[in-house]
């Protein structure tokens, strides 16, 4: 099994994780759909896929996800269907909770949540009517963790794991499948465009992100965790991953730890 001649939507696509995914796919002879807000950037990453012209762009804004519906028919008819969605796009945020405007809190949510939540149930009807598609949610081990300076894209990344774990159960007779894919530190901009307490970008790369895993290995062993269709993976550096279990068997232990990460 392989992704030869799957139609795949990529959101979050102009960089990052998303730009590493349209990359590795192309050479797998996939025809693709990029989508982000930055038009420019995608057209330069279809540029530098390995068949482009297989590559369609398709900008979009997840925050403006009363729209989303509309961009659905548009992607359809790109290819004439879509096989996969990989919900890649979003913001990250750095800044004490204390600190955060709630606008910051609303904005943070619609774009990871509700903007994910939205363009998926648009293409639920057509997976539905085939029998058949794949939901893959780049969410985070923050997703499964909270830390300090996190606790809306913490709060936003949580609720994609209950919504997507119930959505699951409810579309396994339709043969629908869902991969939440947890990263930790990646090598991507995802600190520099971070939102601050009052909405403007971090504009500074975190460390622990500068030595993360790069978006290319990242990609590989994401790839592999959806060709066998697993429902949950953890994909970063050994303390991140085992934060998750940590957590699981030792709760408080866990509290401990994240008690000491630095919080200025």
């Amino acid at each position: 099994m392989n992704f030869d001649h799957k139609i795949i939507w990529i959101t979050g696509a102009s960089s990052g994780i998303g730009k590493s995914l349209a990359l590795a796919l192309s050479k797998q002879h996939t025809k693709l759909i990029l989508s982000s807000r930055n038009e420019t950037e995608l057209n330069a990453v279809k540029n530098a896929c390995e068949h482009p012209e297989n590559v369609k762009i398709l900008p979009l804004d997840l925050e403006n996800y009363m729209s989303l519906s509309g961009k659905v028919d548009e992607a359809l008819s790109l290819f004439g269907g879509i096989d996969m969605l990989f919900n890649n796009g979003g913001v990250s945020q750095r800044s004490l909770a204390k600190d955060t405007s709630i606008t910051v809190d609303k904005r943070i949510m619609d774009i990871n949540y509700l903007g994910t939540v939205a363009l998926s149930k648009a293409l639920l009807p057509y997976f539905i009517d085939k029998k058949d598609g794949h939901f893959v949610v780049i969410t985070s081990i923050v997703g499964k963790i909270g830390t300090p300076l996190r606790s809306s894209y913490a709060a936003s990344k949580h609720a994609l794991h209950g919504f997507f774990d119930s959505l699951r159960a409810e579309v396994y007779q339709h043969n629908i499948k869902v991969t939440l894919a947890c990263p930790g530190f990646v090598q991507t901009n995802v600190s520099l465009n971070a939102l601050t307490g009052d909405g403007t970008p971090q504009n500074k790369m975190d460390s622990a992100t500068k030595n993360g895993l790069k978006p290319e290995v990242f990609v590989e062993k994401l790839l592999k965790a959806v060709l066998q269709e697993k429902q949950e993976v953890y994909i970063g550096g050994f303390k991140e991953k085992l934060a998750v279990y940590v957590k699981r068997l030792f709760p408080k232990l866990l509290s401990k730890m994240i008690r000491k990460l630095a919080v200025t």
